[in-house]
């Protein structure tokens, strides 16, 4: 009897106790950041941590060495200002810290070795370039057009070039993706790596954007890792002009590779922005090149896979890749 009294406590209390013990532990710490988000009102658009926030980093001498883009950035400027002799190989070593003290002493600063926005900004001299402004723009669509190779980013009012403006895109490592994009978002940058403004690309494999910047020398080179990167007067006049939703053309080398896997829709990456690129050589509208398998993409599939006696899956395998010359 006694047993059995016990048992129905364990069941009554315990056991309940210890479900709720385990509710608060594990499940309740990630459900009260989405409360409190949806609670919390109107904000302003959160910046993505992309790879260009690598840059907000505090850099010094530190065991094991730090390491990093950020690092070669900080190593190739302090050589062009004359301050560093040794190799650019993105270790923050002791020859980075004595080539970083020397800085700071011949600017004024305190020699303590450690690289903030303070010394980002201080190392950023030499700015002499000014653009006329717009005064006003004239009726119809517009559209950014993006050359890496040339370096320049172009505003289109139709087909009138209206401006042309000088850029930074990624390192040969980071790549700026090519591809038909569109702005998602727009937003007051923090300064710092992002410089004073930031407008987000929809790429679907990566946080990727159009923004300032505090290393101004860097425009007009592969400086960044994977971002587009402006003069901040450049973005603040093109951040006034651009509404969410603009095409977004980034002209490079087109996408490459080999397709592994069946695609479908839902599906999304630089293969799917393969597919539709051969998809628009044969004469099937697959929408712009920008990575996503929708359903532009399967209705496109579906007219070749009909036109060559196929059954109409919206799928793309192998017999797919070979009508299309990818097999």
């Amino acid at each position: 009897m006694f047993f059995y009294i016990l048992r129905k406590a364990l069941m009554l209390f315990a056991i309940p106790a210890i479900c709720a013990f385990c509710f608060f532990l594990f499940v309740s710490p990630s459900l009260f950041p989405l409360i409190g988000a949806a609670s919390s009102g109107n904000h302003a658009i959160a910046i993505p941590k992309c790879r260009c926030s690598l840059t907000y980093r505090d850099l010094r001498l530190t065991h094991p060495y730090l390491e990093g883009h950020d690092v070669i950035e900080l190593q190739e400027r302090l050589r062009s200002l004359g301050f560093f002799a040794g190799k650019v190989d993105g270790v923050f070593g002791t020859s980075t810290d004595a080539a970083v003290r020397e800085f700071q002493k011949a600017v004024g600063m305190e020699p303590n070795g450690i690289v903030t926005d303070s010394m980002w900004l201080r190392m950023a001299t030499g700015r002499a370039r000014t653009l006329p402004a717009i005064s006003e723009l004239p009726e119809g669509e517009r559209k950014i057009v993006v050359n890496v190779n040339r370096l320049v980013l172009t505003l289109y009012v139709g087909d009138e070039v209206i401006k042309k403006y000088p850029i930074a895109i990624g390192k040969w490592r980071t790549p700026t993706p090519t591809g038909e994009f569109v702005i998602i978002s727009k937003d007051y940058a923090p300064g710092g790596a992002f410089g004073t403004r930031w407008m987000g690309l929809n790429v679907p494999w990566g946080s990727y954007g159009i923004h300032g910047t505090n290393k101004p020398w860097s425009i007009g080179s592969a400086a960044s890792a994977g971002c587009i990167r402006m003069f901040n007067e450049d973005i603040e006049e093109l951040f006034e002009l651009i509404p969410v939703n603009t095409l977004v053309e980034i002209i490079g080398e087109e996408p490459k590779g080999e397709i592994k896997r069946t695609l479908k829709i839902g599906d999304t990456g630089t293969d799917v922005q393969v597919l539709q690129l051969h998809l628009r050589r044969g004469a099937f509208d697959a929408g712009p090149l920008d990575g996503r398998f929708g359903i532009r993409v399967e209705a496109a599939v579906k007219e070749m896979q009909k036109l060559y006696g196929f059954q109409p899956t919206g799928r793309v395998g192998t017999n797919e890749l070979y009508l299309l010359g990818l097999r």
